[in-house]
């Protein structure tokens, strides 16, 4: 493989055993990539969220989340929480900024449009929010969210989704 060889994707639905990996995605993620924005403290009790493993694969499973693999191994995942909603969205630092995390987007926001859907919303972490943004996302409000005993900030962001403006 070449150095100018981009890494070769794939897609697939969520199935109850990745929820180990993903928790793991999750937690690698959070730990090595917001390290700019948050605290250690605010990491970890963002991180926190996937302590109880049944609860987190309760998450995932109720709703509809696409995991993104890269040579049959797991690298990230995206879940919309609603029609509209952007639940968890998480690549590995190791897989972060060679496509993978657009995959997952394009992906949901394709069958988002299939579907109808007027819009789409995320609760975009401080170190998300340029992803969202190139994206088409604007800024709607600022957030603070409790998790254990700190507050995390968020923007939620919106995006219309142009081919559903001349059904509506």
């Amino acid at each position: 493989m070449t150095a100018a060889a981009k890494p070769q994707f794939a897609l697939r639905p969520y199935l109850p055993q990745d929820a180990p990996m993903l928790a793991e995605i999750f937690r690698d993620a959070i730990e090595e990539l917001t390290a700019d924005e948050y605290t250690a403290e605010q990491q970890e009790a963002w991180a926190s969220a996937a302590d109880d493993m049944n609860e987190f694969a309760a998450k995932l499973g109720k709703h509809l989340t696409l995991i993104v693999t890269m040579q049959g191994a797991s690298v990230g995942f995206i879940s919309l929480d609603s029609p509209t909603e952007i639940g968890f969205f998480y690549v590995h630092p190791t897989a972060a900024g060679q496509g993978a995390g657009s995959m997952l987007y394009d992906a949901v926001e394709k069958l988002s449009a299939a579907r109808g859907t007027p819009h789409l919303s995320v609760d975009a972490s401080d170190n998300a929010r340029e992803f969202f943004a190139k994206r088409g996302f604007t800024p709607e409000q600022r957030n603070t969210v409790t998790m254990g005993d700190e507050w995390l900030s968020n923007t939620t962001m919106k995006k219309r989704l142009a081919a559903n403006e001349d059904k509506r």
